[in-house]
């Protein structure tokens, strides 16, 4: 099989590694001509997984159509908040049949729409053509070919299947999932919660904090999800509880490390240059908690989240903000 792997970042390339060892053939875009030199001359990128070496199958390009000629499986891996017009002026190039896989974990700012809706808008691909991959998935443990398991969901379960198949490796063992709803709000929200783990732990909380706002934000993101049709089976899964314990707790974790910055006094631009990379859940927070919003949906976490990131709020205030609230039972029900 041919794969296009547009986003020649961490996990871009990460991915586009995994296909290569179960066997595809790849070629790997992205808008740095040194980088895509690299990866097909030296079999490395070591601008963002330095140390790694890359299998031979996988070549690199700044030319899309190059990238997306005859490829049968287009996987998206770039920053969620610019997918769509990256997409818009690819979707000429993409073969006809070709099935989208989405790496993407965020929900758009303008239109709160979910990047499967995205991808599907941008390339006029049917829903049953598009699916998502998304669970414990630090890039650089599984560039270094570390045991981990992932959730491939789609509306439709041959092309689930066919994504399945395409990724499986000795080190990289996928599961489906038919509930694309819920296992996208997981990729979502969670960058949101690692960010406020990492706000209490760069003020100096420790164990007791992290697990509270690991639990509550289980519940966040089981509400909103079940308010918007999803399987509540989904949050206990690979998508749900497993990708929040990996990125809440993990220094390999941007959005986690991003947060830690800014409990420990740092502004919003100071943290983002010392975190390097994309933080998908700085520009997230704002269009998932709208979500909620409008799906009538408390959401406290987030909107802490978003006041000490975007409105000026101070840190301790958040803290205090959360533990005032009103005592109540522990349910996930969405009038808690």
């Amino acid at each position: 099989m041919t794969a296009a792997v547009l986003g020649s970042g961490s996990w871009g390339t990460t991915f586009a590694a995994v296909l290569a060892d179960a066997g595809c053939t790849v070629r790997l875009w992205g808008r740095d001509q040194e980088v895509a030199d690299q990866v097909t001359s030296q079999h490395r990128n070591e601008k963002y997984l330095p140390g790694v070496e890359l299998p031979a199958r996988i070549t690199g390009t700044t030319d899309a159509a190059e990238a997306l000629a005859g490829a049968q499986l287009v996987v998206v891996a770039i920053p969620s908040q610019v997918a769509r017009t990256t997409l818009e002026g690819l979707r000429s190039h993409v073969a006809p049949g070709a099935v989208a896989v989405s790496l993407m974990k965020g929900v758009e700012l303008s239109t709160d729409r979910r990047m499967s809706e995205v991808v599907a808008e941008a390339l006029d691909l049917p829903a049953d053509r598009v699916a998502v991959v998304s669970g414990p998935n630090l890039a650089r443990e599984i560039a270094d070919r570390q045991p981990t398991a992932t959730v491939v969901s789609c509306s439709d379960e041959a092309t689930a299947r066919f994504v399945a198949r395409a990724c499986s490796t000795p080190y990289f063992r996928p599961y489906t999932n038919a509930d694309v709803v819920g296992v996208e709000l997981c990729g979502a929200v969670k960058n949101v919660i690692a960010l406020a783990v990492g706000i209490a732990q760069g003020r100096g909380f420790g164990y007791n904090t992290t697990a509270t706002v690991i639990t509550r934000g289980l519940v966040e993101i089981t509400r909103l999800g079940l308010s918007l049709g999803a399987d509540s089976a989904t949050f206990s899964g690979l998508a749900g509880m497993g990708d929040l314990v990996a990125t809440c707790s993990s220094p390999l974790s941007r959005n986690h490390t991003l947060g830690k910055h800014i409990g420990q006094g740092m502004t919003l631009e100071e943290a983002v240059a010392a975190t390097g990379g994309t933080a998908e859940g700085v520009k997230s927070c704002r269009s998932v908690l709208e979500l909620g919003q409008k799906a009538g949906v408390d959401m406290p976490i987030t909107a802490g989240v978003v006041a000490v990131l975007h409105e000026g709020m101070p840190v301790d205030d958040m803290a205090r903000g959360l533990l005032s609230r009103p005592q109540k039972s522990e349910g996930v029900s969405v009038d808690h």
